[in-house]
């Protein structure tokens, strides 16, 4: 074959026709050596049980599991820690694993060798979801013992870690539950602190307090009318004293008696001076009670300015007394005008009182506004911290049922359905695969050797082959005579169904047997 030369399907299958003793030795001897070299290797024998995922016999519906976490993410976590050195080498150790080895191999290397011994590979099986533990080992009694350990392994560390899980579920939303109530309680502590400063301007309060103000309106004005009424009759009581004590010391004035004195007729005008204010507070000027009390107050006033100027000398008397010798009536009324003084000074006082109240229910519902804006925002962070709070205490509550039904051991578990096995035959090595390696290897081998030896064979078969070597078309192709007979020749083209004669006896091979004689 010369070289650089495109090989289509005829010049393969016409080099492997060639070369078949190439490919054909080399596929006998090395499936027989590797058959004969997997006897002399150890055999290691492997024992595996399948485990299965037991749902948890409470329903999701009354408690809810707290472990969320794949299958394939557990046993990947849980295999990680199985397979540390901490947890292998009490292994290596109990069951004198690489017994022969221990002190020549280091411990690491052995633990290594364990660690790939052990395989765990998730799978559906039909009744759920589990997992397959495999052990190998040289002795099939040890492999089903080591893997019936490491089985009891992973459910034991499966139990602990759904208990730790749900423990710690329970411990983080405990002191979760702890915070939010610490947090409830200040927001409650300044919520009662708000509700007793702004008592009466709450929001939904000022309906109240309208009412208070109309009441307290109401009852004002009962007290003012109360009030009017009452300095009403001591000004006309005092207008009455005043003209019986004028009469009085008329009377007693024939009789050689002093008339009336500066500090009485002070005393009057005192009097009507307090009915007059009685009267404009309800009146305007131009009422008569109001003309007629001012034309009195002037006319006393003129009196006392007479009496000052003509020097006369006061009686001796009480000025809040009444005078000695007065007549019954003149006391009785005494008496009524203090009765009326201390119903009037009640009176204002109420007045005083009410119209106070009046004005700081007025000053709550103008401060509303901003009142119920403070509010709103202390009751809607109050709000929310509470909903927080029963959200959190109802999560802790369903972990402490799950870490309960972990504890119970009615969760999530891991069971054994079909135990570990006792291997009967080793698992390695395994001579028909050897064997076939060895053909596949000895195939490959084969067809390589026969490649490179048509490769470096540089004779001339084909039409194409001179065509490729001397760059110059062919003219003529004479056919091969040679020492072989012809029927022999065909007779092995025929054998490898290459001989497909027309009707002139030319066939496939033809190219073979032929000879460029004349080239351009």
């Amino acid at each position: 074959m010369t070289g650089n030369q495109e090989l289509n399907f005829s010049d393969i299958l016409a080099m492997v026709r060639r070369r078949i003793w190439w490919i054909v030795i080399p596929s006998i001897i090395f499936p027989i050596a590797a058959y004969l070299i997997s006897g002399t290797l150890p055999h290691r024998y492997t024992s595996q049980t399948l485990v299965l995922v037991e749902q948890q016999k409470v329903p999701d519906a009354y408690v809810k599991s707290v472990v969320t976490e794949q299958l394939n993410t557990r046993l990947a976590t849980m295999q990680e820690q199985i397979l540390s050195r901490t947890r292998l080498q009490p292994i290596l150790e109990r069951f004198g694993l690489f017994k022969n080895e221990i002190g020549k191999v280091p411990t690491e290397d052995l633990i290594d060798r364990l660690r790939k011994n052990i395989k765990v590979a998730p799978v559906q099986a039909n009744v759920g979801l589990g997992f397959i533990i495999s052990f190998t080992a040289e002795n099939p009694r040890l492999a089903q013992q080591v893997c019936s350990e490491i089985t009891s392994m992973f459910i034991e560390e499966n139990l602990k870690a759904r208990e730790q899980h749900a423990q710690g579920a329970v411990n983080f939303l405990a002191n979760q539950v702890e915070d939010a109530k610490r947090k409830l309680d200040e927001m409650d502590a300044q919520l009662a602190t708000f509700k007793q400063k702004y008592m009466g301007q709450l929001p939904g309060q000022e309906n109240g307090n309208m009412q208070m103000i109309s009441t307290l309106n109401s009852q004002l004005d009962a007290v003012t009318q109360q009030l009017g009424r009452a300095q009403s009759d001591k000004t006309y009581l005092t207008s009455v004293l005043a003209q019986q004590e004028a009469t009085w010391k008329q009377s007693i004035s024939k009789e050689g008696t002093p008339t009336a004195t500066p500090v009485e007729l002070e005393k009057q005008i005192e009097a009507l001076q307090a009915q007059l204010s009685a009267l404009q507070s309800k009146y305007t000027d131009e009422y008569p009670d109001v003309v007629k009390t001012k034309r009195q107050i002037a006319t006393l006033q003129a009196k006392l300015d007479q009496t000052n100027n003509a020097a006369v000398p006061p009686t001796v008397a009480k000025k809040d007394g009444p005078t000695p010798g007065e007549p019954k009536e003149i006391l009785q009324m005494r008496l009524q005008l203090k009765m009326l003084d201390d119903v009037i000074r009640s009176k204002s006082t109420e007045q005083a009182r009410l119209q106070g109240e009046v004005r700081k229910y007025e000053a709550k519902l103008q401060l509303a506004p901003a009142v119920e804006e403070q509010y709103k925002s202390l009751t809607r962070d109050h709000d929310t911290a509470q909903t927080f709070y029963n959200q959190l205490l109802a999560k802790k509550n369903d972990s402490e049922m799950a870490s309960d039904l972990e504890r119970r051991q009615q969760g999530e578990q891991f069971r054994i359905m079909d135990p570990p096995n006792l291997p009967e035959r080793p698992t390695f090595p395994n001579r028909p695969m050897f064997a076939g390696a060895g053909l596949a290897a000895g195939l490959a081998l084969g067809g390589l050797l026969a490649f490179v030896m048509d490769m470096r064979d540089r004779t001339l078969r084909t039409e194409r082959d001179v065509e490729q070597y001397l760059q110059i078309p062919t003219l003529v192709a004479l056919p091969w005579v040679g020492a072989h007979d012809v029927e022999d020749e065909e007779s092995r083209w025929k054998f490898w169904k290459r001989d497909k004669h027309d009707k002139n006896g030319n066939g496939p091979q033809k190219e073979e047997r032929e000879l460029a004689e004349v080239s351009r």
